[in-house]
């Protein structure tokens, strides 16, 4: 580091990715700062994780602290189905057999890299401080509670991040700014690069239960402490169902926007409406106690023009967000550290700042996230079609492949494909037996922000 600037490198949030770029950096032995708006712990949505994770969790040494933290660990995921019509899930085409219901165990497929047959369930407050601590312990300098206002990248040699302390306006200079400031989006907001999704408009309420029985919805032994995604009678809407400990159960409604009432009040009563379609579950949360108010979460879904530019790097949800039915957010943040580092740490050492110095991340981040939101629009599109795939031996494989977050090496997974021909066939024949199960929020995805 040299007299010209204060850090190396600026991050503007202290959540997962953030601390997992802090810890990175900071492991290669980089000055850099993080500057958190608010103080850790603090409660956040985004409770599953996926197994991609466990990589970067391995290369900064952190697993240690993730089993000593004694999260729920995630052996697999279940999806169960409101709609029992067997006309629908009775018909055999072209060899696949969808059913209402379907799971799936991690360890089917090994991953490079990843010895553990399982990921983690969190809670998010603790969570996220663990790893900005550990950050910190790295050798990162941590603020929380300071509020970044804008970056001035009007001069050519380093980056002026402004920010508050108290009543005073100070300023912090370094070579790189990397914004990790989430669905707020800081400084791709000043930038003007934040697109809004024209597809999705998922609207989220949710809360903790402490004593709900997991086994209400588990239609075996052995699944209680998977993640389950509960579809609705209700188009486009779905609920998870996350473990937080063994006794505390995070429960969400997710729909579209048109469902999502104004008032609280009106709000709350969607949350248990939804719920009510699926008596089992209802029962199971009425017998238990609720934790938290409830809290919702709007907007879902947005991409960005760019995601890097000349000393700037956007990472995780800052980047991109996507509708979050596959638990992906933390998955892509964590990953989107790993994969920017490496351009960061050589654009230190070259001296090269631009916007191609970051060219590797974008275009690996971009194909990620691409096939995300590919595979979440024939999710929605067509639900059927999903849990036929899980179920079909020809394709489990590689859908499981995509759910422990295995999606930036190809441009699109061959599954993928198959599963745009099915759709693209279902939808051109009103008399197929799945055509009444389309639902109509995906319709022209793959031709409007997919391209992004």
């Amino acid at each position: 580091m040299t007299s010209e600037v204060d850090f190396e490198v600026g991050i503007i949030g202290g959540g997962p990715a953030g601390s997992s770029m802090a810890a990175y950096l900071a492991k290669a032995g980089v000055s850099c700062v993080v500057f958190e708006r608010e103080i850790f712990p603090r409660p956040h949505v985004g409770e599953s994780l996926v197994p991609s994770s466990t990589r970067v969790f391995n290369e900064l040494g952190f697993l240690e602290q993730m089993e000593e933290a004694r999260f729920p660990h995630k052996f697999g995921a279940v999806w169960t189905a409101a709609n029992d019509d067997r006309r629908m899930y009775d018909h055999d085409w072209e060899g696949l057999e969808p059913d209402c219901r379907a799971d799936l165990r991690f360890e089917e497929r090994m991953q490079e890299g990843i010895t553990q047959i399982y990921t983690y369930h969190v809670d998010r407050g603790k969570f996220d401080n663990l790893l900005l601590h550990h950050a910190h312990a790295l050798g990162a300098k941590v603020y929380e509670g300071i509020s970044v206002q804008g970056v001035d990248f009007s001069d050519p040699v380093h980056a002026a991040i402004k920010f508050t302390m108290g009543d005073q306006q100070l300023s912090t200079k370094v070579r790189i700014v990397v914004d990790a400031t989430g669905r707020r989006t800081l400084v791709g907001n000043q930038m003007k690069w934040r697109i809004k999704d024209s597809v999705f408009d998922q609207y989220a309420i949710h809360t903790w239960f402490e004593g709900y029985d997991r086994r209400a919805m588990a239609y075996r032994d052995g699944l209680s402490n998977y993640i389950f995604v509960h579809f609705l009678p209700i188009t486009n809407s779905w609920i998870w169902q996350i473990p937080i400990t063994e006794e505390v159960t995070s429960i969400g409604v997710v729909t579209q926007k048109k469902n999502f009432a104004t008032k609280r009040e009106s709000r709350e009563r969607f949350f248990w409406d939804a719920v009510a379609s699926r008596p089992e579950l209802y029962s199971g949360l009425k017998a238990a106690q609720q934790l938290r108010a409830f809290k919702d979460e709007g907007d879902y879904s947005y991409a960005m023009r760019q995601i890097v530019g000349d000393r700037l790097v956007l990472i995780g949800d800052a980047a991109r967000f996507v509708d979050p039915i596959f638990s992906t957010g933390v998955s892509i943040a964590l990953n989107s550290s790993r994969f920017a580092h490496k351009d960061i740490l050589q654009a230190l050492e070259s001296g090269n700042f631009g916007r191609d110095a970051f060219h590797d991340y974008e275009s690996t981040i971009r194909r990620g996230t691409r096939n995300w939101y590919n595979f979440i629009s024939v999710y929605y599109r067509l639900n059927v079609l999903f849990t036929a795939f899980i179920n079909d031996k020809r394709y489990r494989l590689d859908v499981l492949k995509l759910l422990q977050g295995d999606v930036y090496d190809d441009d699109e997974p061959e599954v993928l494909t198959r599963m745009r021909e099915i759709v693209t066939e279902v939808e051109r024949n009103p008399r197929h037996v799945w055509h009444d199960a389309l639902g109509d929020l995906t319709a022209n995805a793959f031709v409007t922000a997919a391209q992004v």
